[in-house]
């Protein structure tokens, strides 16, 4: 397991775990950096929709290990056992959270992550319901507004995060935007 306090050290320096294939751990702090800028946050029309008709429940921090395993359940994975247990610790200690959504009792969908002060450094989603890992988006930009959050990390910015308003920045940009963060009073 990787110790608690060199997990909450490196991400509050801009840098993340992840397992590789031959079963090592490779750190990470790209260049540039993926965020999603709570302000420009937005959501495509289809979700609205989606979101309209009613169908999901969100639920926080309930099923944070099934969001783990929904996450790492693909042909290929960072997340391994040691991974997987690092960021259970993590959970119990009240540091890494999950946003789940459930329709008509059954998990759906959700992400993970680990929040420090003013940041949410997202870490996976996954979903077997259409719009599930969508939704988990929205209620998490959501949480962290009410929250007084300001930052989202998304390591890397994907086509499917581009949607939402995705953007690239310098790592020098990132590291500052987290040095103003990081230590804000927020409580996720």
């Amino acid at each position: 397991m990787i110790p608690v306090d060199l997990l909450i050290s490196a991400y509050s320096q801009g840098v993340f775990p992840m397992a590789d294939p031959q079963g090592g751990l490779s750190w990470y702090s790209p260049d540039p950096r993926g965020v999603l800028f709570l302000e420009t946050f937005h959501q495509p029309h289809g979700l609205k929709r989606s979101l309209k008709k009613g169908a999901f429940e969100i639920r926080f921090d309930t099923a944070f290990e099934a969001v783990m395993d929904g996450c790492a359940d693909r042909a290929e994975t960072w997340i391994d056992g040691r991974i997987k247990a690092s960021y259970m610790e993590l959970h119990r200690l009240g540091f890494a959270h999950s946003v789940e959504t459930w329709v008509d009792g059954v998990l759906g969908g959700g992400l993970y992550g680990v929040s420090l002060g003013g940041v949410f450094f997202g870490e996976s989603m996954f979903h077997t319901v259409t719009d599930a890992s969508k939704v988990a988006l929205v209620a998490l930009v959501e949480r962290m507004r009410s929250s007084g959050m300001g930052l989202l990390d998304i390591q890397w910015v994907t086509p499917h995060l581009k949607k939402f308003g995705a953007s690239e920045i310098p790592r020098s940009t990132y590291l500052r935007l987290l040095k103003q963060h990081i230590h804000r009073p927020c409580a996720f």
